[in-house]
């Protein structure tokens, strides 16, 4: 059993430590530590963090390797420090029955890089009509627990509620992309003052907030979970504070660029900004980071967007909606988040690995950096500073919204289950 000893690493951004990783586990922390034969990595420093949780990634498998494959998505995901990512459901087919969740799992497994955990749809073929075969997806290989029609909105109240009370039976979770479909027609970016001035159709914040306010009441009658994808208003944030106050079952995410950019972008018409939920104003952005920091919004979720040269290469109401983020969404959170003074890295650690790995039901994830625990960690240079460049990312697609953009931190090394998966940067 190989042996890796990470010398003076800030465990959680804390005192530096020793950590030794025998085999699959965490053997030790603490001061001093020696192992014969052990390869040593200077951290110098650096943050060590339990291995990512992502709950929300686009792999695009099947059906669209010209955007992602399961194999470059993972690739990408080690690149950004993360061990686990929830592969969502809108690819072609769609992943509604255990066949296609199973083949999704199983190329997670062949890839190496992480762990996939499939989500299911929550409809058949995503049209919102009938429930797709959520007990068997649950009971498949892949054991699916999440589930969730992402892309789309599961508009029809009667449906939602049918899944909340099915999911009930075995502790799984309904996940809604809250945009009320009659409200958005349409609807090319928020809807503002920007979107006046630049004659483009508008996302109302009021289409989630309906959507939003609706679910957190249907999963109290159910006594049901439901999480909240990409939260992206601040009225979205005052109705699931009000709903955590009532004691409902709800979680939410956010996406690092909700915590970052604004719809001030959308005035240059480069459809690399183009996005659903769209950006909304810098009230917004300033209220998800509040929320995020108090514990409104549970998690922040990359929501992963992969999409071809061709989709985005183009006119606005043309392209594509939708950006990459699984390998800067670190450095996002430590701008937007921790060289603020909102969070610090004990808080970050909680919002992208304990809660969403315990929201997904990722086993072995979300783990203290102790011993006797699995070796999914990664090391983070928090010092560095530089320019995203997509050209080096390890993700098939390059539609980032930061290319040329300074961001803090820099993920250095990456294991899974004690393997290295990224080391000084480069992928192994």
């Amino acid at each position: 059993m190989s042996k890796t000893l990470i010398r003076g690493a800030k465990v959680l951004g804390g005192e530096p430590q020793d950590v030794l990783i025998d085999g699959s586990v965490v053997e030790a922390v603490g001061q001093g530590l020696s192992a014969e034969g052990a390869e040593v990595v200077e951290a110098g420093g650096k943050v060590l963090l339990p291995g990512l949780v992502d709950l929300h990634t686009h792999l695009r498998e099947p059906g669209r390797e010209d955007s992602e494959t399961v194999l470059t998505g993972t690739r990408a995901a080690a690149s950004g420090g993360y061990t686990s990512v929830f592969a969502m459901a809108n690819t072609f087919p769609v992943a509604d029955t255990a066949g296609v969740v199973e083949q999704v799992w199983r190329l997670g497994q062949e890839s190496g890089y992480c762990d996939v955990q499939p989500i299911g749809a929550v409809t058949v073929g995503l049209e919102g009509a009938k429930l797709a075969e959520l007990g068997a997806m649950h009971e498949s290989a892949a054991g699916v627990t999440v589930f969730s029609d992402d892309g789309k909105c599961v508009h029809d109240a009667v449906i939602m509620r049918r899944a909340l009370e099915y999911v009930k039976a075995f502790g799984g979770v309904v996940a809604q992309h809250a945009q009320e479909p009659r409200l958005t027609e349409g609807a090319q970016m928020n809807e503002g003052v920007v979107s006046a001035e630049l004659g483009l159709g508008g996302w109302p914040a009021v289409a989630e907030e309906s959507i939003i306010a609706r679910d957190v009441l249907l999963a109290e009658h159910v006594g049901s979970r439901v999480h909240i994808c990409h939260l992206s208003t601040a009225g979205s944030v005052e109705i699931v504070r009000w709903a955590k106050s009532r004691g409902i079952d709800v979680t939410a995410e956010v996406t690092p660029h909700h915590l970052l950019l604004t719809d001030e972008l959308v005035r240059s018409y480069n459809p690399v900004y183009k996005v659903n939920p769209p950006l909304r104003t810098e009230r917004d952005v300033l209220a998800l980071r509040e929320a995020l920091a108090d514990g409104t919004i549970d998690i922040v979720a990359t929501d992963h967007a992969p999409h071809p040269h061709e989709d985005k290469d183009c006119e606005w109401a043309a392209a594509a909606m939708g950006m990459v983020g699984l390998e800067t969404a670190l450095s996002v959170v430590q701008e937007t988040m921790v060289d603020t003074g909102l969070l610090d890295w004990a808080g970050v650690a909680d919002r992208m690995s304990f809660t969403p790995a315990r929201i997904g039901q990722a086993a072995g994830h979300g783990r203290p950096v102790s011993a006797g625990e699995p070796a999914n960690l990664t090391l983070v240079d928090t010092a560095y500073r530089g320019r995203v460049d997509p050209a080096g990312f390890a993700s098939r697609s390059r539609n980032t919204p930061y290319e040329g953009r300074e961001l803090p931190g820099r993920v250095t090394h990456t294991w899974l289950r004690g393997k290295a998966t990224l080391v000084d940067g480069k992928l192994t």
